[in-house]
């Protein structure tokens, strides 16, 4: 039996350092997405920014460390290394205070990135990595030049005050997969202009307004809906004690890119995504060291692996 190659999928966007009263530890949810994409099996790669400081080189070593490349790295001398105060309230969710003016503010569109754009098999982005004018010109153009066939996931992921509306309605444009949460879905249909009555009803003209696959919204501790325009199927989540849920929507986003490029039920898909971010969920940080085994687990359970 030959063994299929694996995908290419890039997480696009910030990176940062998450400073916990306790510590910190690895963020942004283009390096999450990649570290659990990898832990999967496929090529994950985080394309984005450092600064030339202690910080910058601290996020190079922590990569290697977790086998993500720094290929596609770039470095900004004029600029810090992001950083971000979390603070987890009693439920486990966290604030977050997010340094302005850092390095990922400053994308810029390189000839490596371009071969990377044209090679991507799925690109994953958000919203948060295009508050500044320049990286939002950035990735917005890695989308546009990426090849036809390459699966765009938008993960809105909003924190005000860095979200308007230009940001979020001409990244739809560019999107086949869109996950949000409950909250996101709503401010997302008020934007479009669409009735915000019912939600599986906003997702299904989120959908046809913007020619989108499949929407997946998460629900915390209540589980997920992916809707399609055949179907909508629902799954309840698995209770876990939480530790904190920085990374966890990260990994459902992961499983959800990995098994909709294989073309595996939405049952599946719904399944996996909620156990993968459950566990994370239980653990501190983003990226456990843990996950990989997990993965393989999960994937095995599917009957994927």
């Amino acid at each position: 039996m030959i063994k299929k190659k694996p995908r290419l999928i890039v997480g696009l966007g910030e990176l940062l350092w998450d400073i916990f009263p306790t510590g910190k530890h690895l963020g942004g949810a283009p390096a999450n997405f990649a570290y659990n994409i990898n832990c999967l099996g496929d090529q994950g790669i985080v394309a984005t920014a450092v600064g030339n400081d202690l910080l910058g080189r601290e996020i190079i070593d922590r990569l290697k460390q977790i086998n993500l490349s720094v290929d596609y790295l770039q470095n900004s001398p004029q600029h810090l290394t992001g950083t971000a105060s979390v603070k987890v309230n009693a439920i486990g969710q966290p604030v977050f205070k997010i340094t302005e003016k850092v390095a990922w503010d400053f994308l810029e569109w390189t000839p490596e990135w371009e071969k990377l754009a044209l090679s991507a098999d799925a690109v994953c982005f958000g919203s948060l990595s295009q508050r500044s004018e320049q990286s939002y010109k950035t990735i917005q153009y890695f989308l546009e030049t990426a090849k036809d066939n390459a699966l765009s996931v938008f993960d809105v992921n909003i924190r005000q005050p860095y979200c308007s509306s230009k940001i979020v309605l001409d990244s739809l444009k560019l999107a086949d997969v869109v996950k949000l949460n409950s909250e996101e879905l709503d401010w997302v249909a008020q934007l479009a202009g669409l009735d915000r009555n019912n939600a599986k009803s906003s997702a299904r003209k989120l959908m046809r307004s913007f020619q989108i696959q499949l929407i997946c919204v998460t629900r915390g501790a209540s589980g997920s809906w992916l809707v399609s325009l055949d179907d909508v199927v629902e799954h309840s989540g698995f209770p876990v004690k939480v530790v904190d849920t920085v990374g966890s929507g990260d990994a459902f986003t992961a499983m959800l890119t990995y098994l909709y490029l294989r073309g595996k039920s939405l049952e599946m898909i719904g399944e996996a995504g909620n156990r993968l971010g459950s566990w994370v969920a239980s653990k501190p940080g983003a990226t456990p060291p843990e996950t990989q085994d997990l993965a393989r687990k999960v994937l095995q359970m599917m009957g994927c692996a």
